[in-house]
């Protein structure tokens, strides 16, 4: 039986409100993104509309009509330190611990296309990942994984195409066919000039490298994911939720037109294309977000781009939990900050998710702070009742607003991006930059003043904090790969390598897809630094403009 309020019941509501329950300590109730929120929601604050169900377009509810009763979402956990045999070590620990999906996090010198003994790459092989130079190193990275059944997701961008191609060698040695091999590439170029800044080369030959990768997979590894196009590190960065889900569904079309710029058929690429989203600590905020980012891209695929086979309509994503939200701090509470935030990115609807660990604050987790973060989506999954019911969110009055108002955002974003004359414009004239740093100081000046509390930063802080233990690289590994980059060189078979350098080299100068290219000097085991070298000859180095 529904129980109705009386007749003017709202309003005496409202006064008594007016009078008695406001606020008085002077911190923020708007969002993170600025929303305003309201003290309370009715049925007076949605549209009239047909009552979507899950699994139906636009996909509010989600992409799938029987949500995680029928599949869980596949739990991840972001590894990869010092050389592949101690990340091999870590991935058989997640594996015989639950984990579904394996996920891999590169150092910086592979991050930026360099080899470990690179005069550059001194003090940082190992440190924020695994160092991966060649094959070889790809090879043991893998060794005892049959990657024919386990799908992986690599974290790499610029030099993406060439990591992708060390992994599908992989495959070829284990005996799996290309068409068998799963998995996700970020591989977002568009969100380094934004964001993250770890680019190589100017936009243009750096979409083209994409692009190739896509085409190549569309046509050879139909289960792979080429790209995974992100929003965590524009998040990361500075960015509000709202121009979190902008900027990336921004970067998203940028690639769709990119791909019909190369004469691909829309229903032949755009399924596998996948998103990649940051949960950050703003609840509700967060599961809006990802509710309004299915609903738009399922709505500008149908009708802008004409898309007819429903799994292009369809936004499938991996979240991750704030790292930015993290404190070195009183670190225990993040471990609650990390399960509030996973269980917004499940009442999300989110596809895969990695949480991250209460000290990835300060180091690389140990091997009992990964297990935590991998328990706490175990806790969600099978005690919470959090999978039990789809969308379980779904006709929240306030949840409901609160997409539409992240939708209606979004839509402002792309028209003033569509104005400067899309994204690569807009990133040469540093307006996503200008955004993102205007949303951060504004953040930051309201912690400083306390309009937002940070629990253990800006208040509620304790001294004397006991010394958390850390994951610690020794910097004797670096030496050690060092040496295993030189021997590869020193062993292989010096002149298919530069047969197939110096195809690569034309093919760079020439029209021709890139992919088979890389592949060949991938299994003639040139190096990642050798290869990127190659390119940098033919497109050069790109040098971002400062804005004023």
């Amino acid at each position: 039986m529904k129980v109705r309020y009386k007749a003017g019941s709202k309003a005496e509501w409202q006064e008594a409100f007016a009078t008695s329950a406001k606020r008085d300590d002077g911190i923020e109730t708007s969002t993170i993104s600025g929303i305003p929120v309201k003290p309370l929601y009715t049925s007076e604050d949605l549209d009239d509309g047909e009552e979507e169900l899950p699994g139906e377009f636009p996909y509010t509810r989600g992409v799938h009509p029987t949500g995680y009763r029928g599949r869980l979402w596949t739990m991840r956990q972001f590894s990869g330190f010092s050389t592949a045999v101690e990340t091999n070590r870590r991935y058989h620990y997640l594996l015989k611990n639950g984990q579904t999906g394996l996920s891999v996090a590169f150092d910086m010198p592979t991050l930026m296309g360099q080899d470990s003994d690179a005069p550059t790459s001194r003090g940082e092989v190992g440190h924020c990942g695994v160092a991966v130079d060649s094959l070889a190193d790809m090879e043991t990275l893998f060794e005892g994984i049959p990657v024919g059944e386990i799908t992986t997701s690599m974290t790499i961008n610029s030099p993406a195409a060439i990591l992708l191609a060390m992994y599908l060698a992989v495959a070829e040695k284990q005996g799996v066919a290309f068409n068998q091999v799963g998995g996700t590439l970020q591989n977002d170029i568009l969100k380094e000039y934004i964001a993250q800044k770890e680019y190589i080369f100017p936009p243009e030959p750096s979409m083209r490298l994409v692009v190739d990768s896509i085409q190549y997979c569309a046509a050879e590894v139909p289960k792979w994911n080429t790209v995974s196009i992100s929003g965590y590190h524009i998040r990361e960065a500075g960015s509000t939720a709202a121009q979190e889900l902008a900027f990336t569904l921004a970067d998203g079309f940028a690639y769709v037109d990119a791909c019909l710029e190369r004469g691909m058929k829309i229903d032949d690429f755009a399924p596998r294309l996948s998103f990649f989203f940051d949960a950050h600590i703003d609840f509700f905020e967060e599961i809006a977000k990802f509710r309004a980012a299915r609903r738009i891209w399922a709505r500008h695929l149908r009708e802008r781009y004409g898309a007819q086979d429903p799994r292009s309509w369809k936004l499938r994503f991996h979240t991750q939990t704030a790292g930015v939200s993290l404190t070195a701090q009183q670190p225990e509470l993040n471990i609650a900050r990390t399960a509030l935030e996973a269980l917004s990115a499940v009442l999300g609807g989110t596809n895969s998710l990695h949480t991250n660990a209460m000290d990835e604050v300060l180091a690389l987790p140990t091997d009992k702070t990964a297990r935590i973060a991998l328990r706490t989506q175990q806790l969600i999954a099978y005690e919470t009742g959090a999978a039990s019911t789809i969308d379980p969110l779904g006709g929240s009055y306030f949840v409901e607003a609160l997409t539409q108002e992240m939708e209606d955002q979004a839509e402002a974003y792309f028209k003033k991006i569509d104005a400067i004359g899309g994204v690569i414009p807009a990133i040469e004239r540093g307006f996503f930059q200008k955004e993102i740093a205007d949303a951060a100081y504004r953040y930051q000046s309201e912690l400083e003043s306390k309009r937002r509390i940070m629990v253990g930063v800006n208040e509620f802080e304790v001294e004397d904090e006991d010394e958390l233990e850390i994951l610690r690289i020794d910097r004797s590994k670096e030496q050690g790969q060092v040496e295993r980059v030189r021997e590869v060189r020193a062993r292989r078979d010096s002149a298919r390598w530069s047969k197939t350098m110096t195809q690569l080299g034309k093919a760079a100068n020439s029209t021709d897809n890139l992919m088979p290219y890389i592949l060949d000097a991938v299994r003639a085991y040139a190096t990642e630094g050798e290869i990127m070298g190659k390119l940098v000859e033919a497109w050069g180095l790109y040098t971002e403009e400062a804005v004023i």
